[in-house]
């Protein structure tokens, strides 16, 4: 376990597990790493896996800002930390971070693996059928999210992991609500909806990988032939992969280790080491 110290005091709790080429997990607006236990567990028969709790969240300082340069700047120190990574691994808002450090940051981030439909602006997905893509769903839930932080965030458990009983929602809403505070879960998705990762994302160019399946993130996302439109668009050298029904890094994590140690092997292959 190691803590690493902002300029403004705000420590930032890390954890490493493994050994082998690193690969780091971002954390995404409201959820415990431990959220992927299973794979990170493959993960690490053969890989130096590190975990982190965003400032706000865990047992890091929970203290703002919230926004995405802070948010990429916590990286960048996390990553200095431990030396750099093969790998980062990221869902959701986390891959916002994800792919603006490794733009910039190439000597610490070899590739950035994403889920679902990766790095995007919420305007590419405007006019979808994507839940996410509509202006009034987004303020609604931002709305909900201050009114019933539990309320909201159960809606969002329930709707992307459809497999899961009412007893087992209720285990993870408690376990998420204890993890991240309402503000800067607020904060976080607002920064989400706002921010453009895509002139970043074309910069990481063929670094950057993403997994998809079709059911992943429930009715949030547009179907899977329409996601993979708007990444070739936007993204055009990105490796898109379909992982299959049901293959996410929880509901699969084996499948979802295997593709990742792709990517590791193809790159330790690249680099000569």
């Amino acid at each position: 376990m190691a803590r690493v110290q902002r300029p403004d005091g705000v420590e930032l709790d890390l954890r490493e597990r493994g050994d082998g080429p690193l690969v780091m997990l971002l954390p995404y607006w409201s959820g415990h790493p431990g959220v992927f236990e299973a794979f990170l567990s493959d993960l690490e028969r053969d890989h130096r896996v590190v975990t982190w709790d965003a400032r706000g969240t865990g047992e890091s300082t929970r203290v703002g800002p919230y926004d995405v340069d802070t948010d990429c700047a916590d990286l960048e120190a996390a990553l200095e930390a431990v030396g750099g990574a093969v790998a980062l691994v990221a869902v959701a808002n986390g891959c916002n971070p994800a792919v603006h450090v490794a733009a910039r940051r190439p000597d610490l981030v070899g590739a950035v693996a994403a889920f679902g439909v990766g790095p995007f602006a919420r305007a590419q997905l405007a006019g979808s059928e994507g839940m996410i893509g509509s202006d009034s769903v987004v303020d609604a839930f931002l709305e909900m999210l201050q009114r019933d932080y539990r309320g909201a965030l159960r809606t969002i458990v329930a709707a992307t992991n459809p497999q899961m009983s009412d007893e087992e929602i209720r285990e993870r809403v408690d376990f998420q609500t204890s993890y991240c505070s309402q503000d800067a879960a607020m904060a976080r998705v607002r920064e989400w909806a706002e921010d453009d990762p895509t002139p970043s994302a074309a910069v990481v160019g063929d670094r950057l990988w993403i997994f998809s399946a079709p059911d992943v993130a429930g009715a949030w996302l547009p179907s899977l032939e329409e996601r993979r439109r708007i990444i070739e668009k936007a993204m055009p050298r990105a490796h898109v992969q379909d992982m299959g029904e049901d293959a996410g890094p929880q509901s699969r994590p084996e499948v979802v280790a295997a593709a990742l140690r792709q990517v590791t092997e193809s790159l330790r292959l690249e680099s000569g080491r």
